[in-house]
């Protein structure tokens, strides 16, 4: 393997012209080139570029230089990456920036932020019209979608199994009015090529949902093909099982590119203040009707939000679940700050410990 001009087809298959139209891109040098990250696992990545799928090594550069996880390439990621030809491998030199990113709370005790899906595009939330179904947590996919900076479209999927679906419709309508929704069954291939429509030559799509709503079947059907594990549900609870293991991007036939994510049992917000408004736009805009700048909208004369609650054109579990988030937001931004601030000192100390040690070589023997 030895660099090249890019393959302009391949690089546009993998939607690199529409990610550098979003992000300034620097110079890259001519014995180098751009790849995109298709799996991740701890520090070695599967790579996709105009060479073909190449496997990669993070430098050590790029490890030292990261204060956190979330500072290395994630699956979806573009990076710099340099050939080694003796290997069959390249050196993965840079990460580029990135124009959007979903992310969470990491699981544990610990306050770090994991990155779901990289320079996402549409993001699609996969929810089951069965006892799985959640209007509050579909509310809460929706804030980070929207938080990632990509297109939420939220998907209803086992219409087979769902005799009257319109009423599932009409409470994601409520909670969601301007987010595209589509009704499918993937296990019947019916309403599959709405979602085929959303990704197009070049464009990226992520599919979020907890375990068992039919993610890795829908990706099946979309690539013609039993290319991923599909499991059974429980029939007691309609809770699925973890098919899908880790994160992995996928081109579609015909152009557009998925990424597949393990179902999630847990999903703790990372950021949300700007997801908060568009996720919650009624309540926003009810607010602004109140007597009061600064109501708290509890027993306060003249608030618009008790207002619509009273007369019922405020649903008060919905008024329940945005105060919900608002204390998880503030609750997990003070976390963050104090484990930003130790990040800096920890990032601080390993700077000035390497200053020593050079110092201390330089001194006469």
């Amino acid at each position: 393997m030895s660099p090249a001009i890019p393959e302009t087809d391949i690089l546009q298959e993998l939607g690199w012209d529409v990610f550098s139209s979003h992000v300034c891109v620097p110079s890259i040098p001519a014995d180098l080139f751009p790849a995109r990250v298709a799996v991740q696992h701890k520090n070695r990545h599967l790579l996709f570029s105009q060479f073909g799928e190449l496997r990669g090594e993070l430098s050590g550069k790029l490890l030292y230089e990261s204060s956190s996880e979330a500072d290395l390439p994630a699956v979806g990621d573009w990076v710099i990456a340099h050939p080694r030809p003796n290997d069959h491998a390249v050196t993965i030199l840079e990460l580029l920036p990135r124009k959007s990113k979903f992310s969470r709370q990491a699981a544990g005790n610990r306050t770090k932020e994991q990155i779901v899906a990289a320079n996402v595009d549409v993001i699609f939330v996969v929810t089951s019209m069965d006892q799985e179904f959640s209007v509050r947590r579909l509310e809460r996919y929706l804030l980070l979608a929207v938080e990632s900076g990509a297109q939420p479209v939220v998907v209803l999927n086992k219409a087979d199994l769902c005799s009257a679906f319109g009423g599932y419709v009409d409470q994601v309508r409520k909670s969601a009015p301007a987010v595209p929704i589509h009704v499918i069954s993937a296990l019947g291939k019916e309403g599959v090529d709405e979602i085929r429509r959303h990704v197009p030559r070049g464009i990226t799509g992520a599919l979020l949902g907890s375990s068992g709503v039919g993610k890795s079947t829908i990706i099946n059907t979309l690539l013609g093909e039993e290319r991923l594990r599909t499991g059974p549900v429980r029939s007691a609870d309609d809770k699925g099982r973890h098919v899908t293991t880790h994160r992995e991007l996928l081109l579609l036939p015909g152009g557009g590119l998925l990424i597949d994510t393990p179902g999630m049992r847990e999903l703790q917000l990372w950021g949300g203040e700007t997801g908060i408004g568009e996720t919650f736009p009624d309540i926003l805009a009810m607010a602004e009707e109140c007597r009061f700048k600064d109501c708290a909208h509890e027993q306060e004369p003249g608030c618009a939000v008790q207002r619509a609650i009273e007369n019922g054109s405020l649903d008060t579990a919905r008024y329940k679940s945005y105060q919900k988030l608002l204390r998880e937001i503030a609750y997990h931004a003070r976390r963050q700050d104090s484990s930003l601030d130790r990040a800096e000192k920890r990032r601080i100390k390993k700077t000035t410990s390497a200053h020593k040690r050079g110092y201390r070589k330089d001194l006469p023997g």
